[in-house]
């Protein structure tokens, strides 16, 4: 993850957010239809927390996204001549509790944007754009947060650099972070914005016109 090293680039920052941007959008594009697009703990935890799915279909979802996450670390060691992961951390001057508060920030816009798009039974059309929306906030977040923390978002995702690169300093941050924040964002939505119904056209009776 180039773009948390003090000398990485804007341009470098960009790359990083757009590419992790694009791939977001296609992998949840191609698995929504199957398993609802479930890529990130974080997620799949708010989804169990408002009850849109059962606990059993959580752990299922946890196991693949954990093993996948070690896959692709183990692959891009394999690829890149045995080089060891560099996983996420904090940057310089950044402590403990900064990260913490800004992963928290950023996986509830995270999760908010997916009740808003992809879970709200009032979405409505806007469904149809939810894999776009989702990617679109995960790379603004990775351009706000990357030069701090590396913009995490998703505990999967320091997992696997982390067990194959063996780097735990900071990791916590990595799963209580955006565990927090997407529970807050699931139970704001799910039991404050979706009950609120609309006002409903009540007719006035034939003789009060």
């Amino acid at each position: 993850h180039i773009y948390k090293e003090p000398g990485s680039s804007a341009t470098e920052l960009v790359v990083v957010a757009v590419a992790h941007a694009f791939a977001l959008f296609a992998a949840i594009s191609i698995s929504a239809h199957v398993s609802g697009g479930h890529v990130n703990p974080a997620v799949t935890f708010g989804a169990l927390l408002g009850g849109r799915i059962s606990v059993l279909k959580a752990l299922y979802y946890w196991i693949a996204q954990i093993l996948g996450s070690i896959v692709a670390a183990l692959l891009l060691r394999l690829v890149t001549n045995n080089m060891r992961p560099e996983g996420f951390g904090l940057s310089s001057g950044v402590g403990a509790v900064h990260g913490l508060i800004l992963e928290i920030s950023l996986t509830f816009g995270l999760m908010y944007t997916v009740y808003a798009t992809a879970i709200d039974p009032k979405r409505g059309a806007i469904s149809t754009i939810a894999p776009l929306a989702i990617a679109l906030v995960v790379g603004a977040n990775i351009l706000a947060g990357g030069p701090f923390d590396g913009a995490c978002m998703n505990p999967a995702r320091a997992f696997g650099p982390a067990l194959v690169g063996w780097r735990w300093q900071y990791h916590w941050i990595f799963w209580v972070g955006p565990l927090l924040g997407a529970a807050l964002a699931a139970v704001l939505y799910e039991f404050v914005l979706v009950p609120i119904e609309p006002p409903h056209h009540q007719p006035l009776p034939a003789e009060d016109y």
